[in-house]
């Protein structure tokens, strides 16, 4: 995990906010099933990760170091990709559900994760939750 102080912190006040990824991080997004079985893989080695209300996890890692990943079950959302994307990202506050909240919240010692933790914890969750992926003509 990266360890150093934001250039960026969490919104204040009562309401998630929509914030453009690319310029602070990307995030990764990952569906609730594997993103769960991610989180647990990384244990105390994963950066901040917002849960959204309906579920899927999202890892902020330095933007462009998720660039070309093809992980099952995770997008990455970032200022590389063909569209503009976006994160709603709760208040600093906010560390439980219900609702969009921090699940690791950012602070002093917990920000980016080094994307090749999510990005390894992402496949192998993704291969043990949903199983082997086949291949094609077989």
């Amino acid at each position: 995990m990266t360890r150093k102080a934001p250039k960026w912190t969490p919104p204040s006040g009562y309401d998630v906010k929509v914030v453009p990824t690319g310029k602070w991080w990307d995030s990764v997004r990952a569906s609730v099933k594997v993103g769960e079985h991610a989180l647990k893989l990384l244990g105390d080695a994963s950066g901040a990760v917002v849960q959204d209300r309906h579920g899927p996890l999202y890892w902020l890692v330095t933007p462009g170091a998720a660039d070309g990943w093809n992980v099952r079950d995770a997008q990455v959302l970032g200022a590389s990709t063909a569209e503009a994307s976006y994160a709603g990202v709760p208040p600093a506050h906010w560390t439980s559900s219900p609702g969009t909240h921090w699940r690791i919240p950012v602070g002093p010692d917990c920000y980016l994760t080094d994307a090749q933790l999510p990005h390894g914890a992402l496949a192998l969750a993704a291969i043990e939750e949903l199983g082997p992926v086949e291949e094609v003509g077989r």
